[in-house]
């Protein structure tokens, strides 16, 4: 790995500067990487999770990866243009100028997840190209099959040192967060962000964290009730719930709580009528997951939950090894259950009740800061004052999840569920360096400004300027 990044950083440091027309081409053939083989990826990731709906792959993963691609192709030259500052007076008069100028940083390391294997890898990759980097990516042991199928087809399309790709478990995760990378970029679960973050620190290499936490979902004042149960049945049951902004719990006024779950539960019954054999219907990604999921709903039946399991078909979920899970609504929640403690990552979706929307408000800001945020309702105050009094890495509104597949918008978290941003020209600045360029004026601005000793009139008239005098 040292020498891949050895070999990446001297043939950056020999091409600079990087021309738009070379990051065009990266970008370019990024896309036609994915493209070319979107067959075999969707097969690949199939295989990784025991089974995977097609159609879902081709969505977040195929058309996903390659639409921020797109978008960064068609406004990279917008973005890389030297951005004028003003001067303060009186040197802008005197003939001085500002400007900031965007700069590769040299070579970036991403350490992806496994949940959406090619996407995480692609996205941030549409940034680290348009801004003119080299990048090295660490792959996900829990999806072997996808990580292979870049290392066969990568040198296709890229020299070593424009992209490569690593594999391996845990150790190869630390040395490869250890490397002094330009800027590291990593997608995962809050705990190994930890890790990472320790990891980079000795090199000081920055690090934009994308993490996770408890995204919740208020159904406010005037909400329709069959849009906010239709909208998080699909948002919790794409991927079964393996997303890091999936509605992870929902906070419904007391008198509405049945009519929601029961909304949630006619909406997933329509969507998926049969789940075992159901090609559209995804299943957990390995047995380590599928057996804490369930411990998770035994757990909550424990301490007095009530668990709705929705199996529209009656399927035995027992006689099979498929590790699909129906969707499990969880009313009567307490504190103590691990469900309300941890990010689910699943198809279990907790109920809480509140009663007045500062009651919703507070139930937020007692836990750590998400990375997601969901208000469903019509009144135009109290959706600004959820907006308001909580912080969260980003909200929407009306639905869930749709704010990260908005392109120029920046994706990221808050304290716990992240740092930094990217996509779109939030991504390309991420990787970028601004830096900061002044020309002098040609008159002697040091001697007319009373910079120059000896120290006189012109000084004490400078000081008096500066302090407002």
């Amino acid at each position: 790995m040292k020498d891949i990044l050895c070999a990446q950083r001297d043939s950056f440091m020999a091409a600079l500067p990087e021309p738009i027309s070379v990051r065009k081409d990266r970008l370019k053939r990024a896309a036609a990487m994915i493209r070319d083989h979107a067959d075999r990826f969707c097969d690949a990731l199939s295989e990784d999770f025991g089974h995977r709906s097609r159609e879902q792959s081709m969505i977040t993963d195929i058309g996903g990866s390659i639409s921020p691609i797109n978008h960064a192709l068609k406004n990279l030259e917008k973005w890389a243009r030297p951005e004028k500052r003003p001067v303060q007076f009186p040197l802008g008069l005197l003939g001085a100028k500002a400007w900031v100028e965007y700069q590769p940083k040299g070579v970036v390391g991403v350490i992806a997840p496994w949940n959406f294997p090619v996407n995480l890898v692609m996205s941030p990759l549409a940034g680290v190209f348009a801004a003119g980097n080299r990048a090295m990516v660490k792959t996900s042991e829990y999806t072997p099959v996808t990580a292979a199928l870049f290392e066969e087809i990568v040198g296709r399309y890229f020299d070593p040192t424009e992209l490569a790709f690593v594999s391996g478990g845990p150790d190869v995760g630390q040395a490869f967060a250890e490397l002094p990378f330009d800027h590291l970029i990593f997608t995962g679960a809050t705990g190994i962000g930890r890790h990472i973050l320790h990891a980079a620190a000795d090199n000081l290499t920055p690090v934009t964290l994308e993490l996770g936490g408890k995204s919740p979902v208020i159904v406010g004042k005037g909400a329709d009730l069959k849009q906010v149960s239709e909208r998080v049945a699909v948002g919790k049951m794409l991927n079964a719930g393996q997303i890091c902004l999936a509605p992870d719990y929902l906070l419904v006024p007391s008198a509405q709580e049945s009519a929601v779950v029961d909304g949630i539960r006619t909406a997933a019954s329509a969507m998926y009528p049969t789940l075992l054999s159901n090609p559209d219907y995804t299943s957990v990604v390995n047995d380590r997951h599928y057996e804490r999921l369930n411990q998770w709903v035994e757990d909550a039946r424990a301490k007095g939950a009530t668990v709705d399991v929705v199996n529209p078909a009656g399927e035995d979920f027992g006689s099979t090894n498929s590790r699909k899970m129906p969707l499990h609504i969880v009313r009567d929640v307490t504190d103590d259950m691990t469900l309300m403690q941890e990010e689910i990552f699943g198809p279990i979706l907790p109920v809480r009740r509140y009663d007045g929307i500062d009651a919703a408000i507070g139930e937020v800001n007692r836990r750590d800061r998400p990375l997601g945020l969901y208000y469903f309702g019509k009144d135009e105050a109290e959706r600004r004052r959820v907006l308001d009094r909580t912080i969260s890495g980003g909200v929407t509104i009306d639905d869930v999840i749709f704010h990260v597949s908005m392109e120029d918008l920046p994706f990221g978290g808050v304290g716990p569920s992240g740092m930094g941003s990217y996509h779109g020209l939030d991504g390309f600045r991420t990787f970028s360096h601004a830096k900061a360029v002044y020309q002098q004026s040609k008159l002697d601005v040091a001697k007319i400004a009373g910079l120059k000793p000896p120290y006189g009139d012109a000084t004490r008239k400078a000081v008096a300027r500066q302090m407002g005098g």
